[in-house]
């Protein structure tokens, strides 16, 4: 049933996104050298790799410099990427991944190999499931970024505390896989993204 829904919600949102979309993209163009969408590696259900699409927000090969970034202050970041991270509209590619069935509209965040290989055998039970673009653990940590950006050893505490809680968060979804719970994590995901 949520496959269904995945496939109308994605299909009916690139098209009426598909204007801001282009906005985005000659916003990208102009602002920095490099292209509109940056593609990455994550683990999707079964463990099994995709690539996960995003609008690009920072600089090229930012990555190589750290896979976490704190708060608007990372220099990385662009002056696009700033405005399209604050309402997640970095995000919007991804119903590619959703249509294509990689993908899920409510599900847990994808990660990379990195952070998964961390990952305990009870931890392990979300990479059984399609991964989402958003859940309740993206409501939770929307402003993830600035947790860290407070933090001395940010990769650690994320590691040691977020990740672990995300995880938390993520099997109450999982463990309660029901339509109203769906729509409710999309209403307060969009509720969250308009109060910023």
């Amino acid at each position: 049933m949520t496959r269904l829904f995945d496939i109308l919600i994605a299909l009916v949102s690139l098209i009426i996104f598909s204007p801001l979309f282009i906005l985005l993209a000659l916003w990208i163009k102009v602002d920095s050298i490099g292209p509109v969408f940056y593609k990455q590696k994550r683990v999707g259900r079964f463990g099994k790799e995709f690539y996960l699409y995003k609008f690009r927000s920072m600089h090229i090969d930012a990555d190589k410099a750290g896979l976490l970034t704190f708060g608007n202050t990372d220099k990385r970041i662009t002056k696009s990427g700033v405005f399209m991270r604050r309402y997640k509209l970095d995000e919007l590619p991804q119903l590619l991944n959703v249509l294509v069935g990689k993908m899920s509209m409510v599900g847990p965040r994808p990660e990379v190999k990195k952070y998964t290989n961390l990952y305990t055998d009870n931890q392990k039970i979300v990479l059984n499931v399609r991964p989402g673009i958003t859940d309740f653990a993206s409501v939770t940590y929307y402003n993830e970024n600035s947790i860290l950006e407070q933090q001395s050893n940010p990769e650690q505490y994320y590691i040691d505390i977020i990740m672990p809680d995300k995880i938390r968060l993520n099997l109450v979804y999982i463990n309660n896989p029901t339509v109203l719970n769906y729509f409710r994590i999309i209403f307060l995901t969009v509720k969250t993204a308009l109060k910023k």
